[in-house]
């Protein structure tokens, strides 16, 4: 996560863009999009239970209570395991790990209200950390001016920076790309603040 420079240079950054333009920008870091409790869970569920056919090959006899017992403290062992973030995120497939973020993204851009910023010209740049995903959502006074190839470009820039180490340098580049496509879009013609200018942290 950004420290308390970087975070202010990034507000900045957001109150310069929005000074030359019409549009209203959010920019939002979350740590993780979900907690994935669920997910480690089944994983050490699963695995306790193939315990029971694979005991068939062990070479003694071992009678059903004792069974029962390893098989439940094995579920309990796994699910404490599984709960260490690093490890969490491997047992979690991609897709299901953009599919969380995204879905956070969407939550995001409705939360502080992009939606109804006047012209319909708000603009959402979303990071999770944990499952390494971009995603900038315009509204629609916006997408229809501004290409969806505009956008992913931007993010693509934004990732190779964020794999250098440079997350902060990679937020401050990000506003300010996205500030020139604003300004072309939508150029200033009043002075207004709807939303908070300050990167904010989930």
């Amino acid at each position: 996560m950004l420290n308390a420079s970087e975070r202010r240079k990034v507000a900045d950054t957001i109150k310069d863009v929005e000074s030359r333009t019409d549009a209203e920008l959010v920019t939002v870091l979350a740590r993780r999009a979900d907690n994935y409790l669920y997910i480690s869970t089944l994983w050490a569920a699963f695995l306790a239970l193939l315990l029971a056919p694979l005991m068939q090959f062990l070479p003694w006899w071992i009678e059903y209570q004792q069974a029962f017992t390893l098989q439940w403290v094995l579920f309990i062992m796994l699910a404490i395991l599984f709960r260490w973030r690093p490890l969490t995120m491997l047992l979690i497939p991609k897709k299901v790990k953009y599919w969380r973020a995204s879905n956070l993204a969407r939550r995001q851009f409705l939360e502080h209200e992009l939606h109804s910023t006047k012209d319909r010209l708000g603009l959402l740049i979303f990071v999770s950390q944990s499952e390494h995903y971009v995603e900038i959502l315009a509204d629609r006074g916006l997408a229809e001016q501004i290409t969806n190839e505009s956008w992913q470009e931007i993010v693509e820039n934004f990732i190779r920076e964020v794999k250098k180490g440079k997350t902060g340098e990679a937020f401050v580049h990000c506003v300010e790309k996205c500030g020139r496509l604003l300004e072309e879009a939508a150029p200033a013609t009043v002075v207004k603040n709807e939303l908070p200018n300050h990167l904010v942290l989930l």
